[in-house]
């Protein structure tokens, strides 16, 4: 049978509950509070059309966002709204379906974010 990589301790009779990720008490554990953290920008949003992996479909993508996964996923609601279509939030990268470069670079400029397109 072989071993999961994630796999290991997740109870000890000394401490109690320990985080599978640093192997630390839960109480103890740094991970959920570094995974909340925001991740760092340059401070410059690109924003770029891809279709790789859609089978030919477009999707607009926005990253380098400096923001938490809850004001991340706002956002994303919101240029969706904007933008007359749907997407989702994967990874701290926004996905637009379609091909709306300018209109979200235009967006995310009225809401303060300091944008470019970024591609061909």
């Amino acid at each position: 049978m072989k071993s999961s990589s994630k796999g290991g301790l997740v109870y000890s009779t000394e401490v109690g509950r320990t985080c599978p990720e640093c192997r630390l008490a839960v109480a103890e554990c740094g991970c959920k509070a570094q995974a909340k953290t925001a991740p760092a920008g340059d401070g410059v949003v690109r924003v770029s059309r891809s279709t790789k992996g859609r089978g030919g479909k477009s999707v607009t993508l926005v990253k380098g966002l400096a923001l938490d996964a809850i004001a991340l996923a706002l956002l994303g609601k919101q240029l969706r709204t904007a933008c007359g279509c749907g997407g989702t939030v994967k990874d701290g990268v926004i996905e637009v379906q379609g091909d709306h470069c300018d209109l979200v670079v235009d967006a995310l400029k009225k809401r303060g974010h300091n944008a470019k397109r970024a591609g061909g």
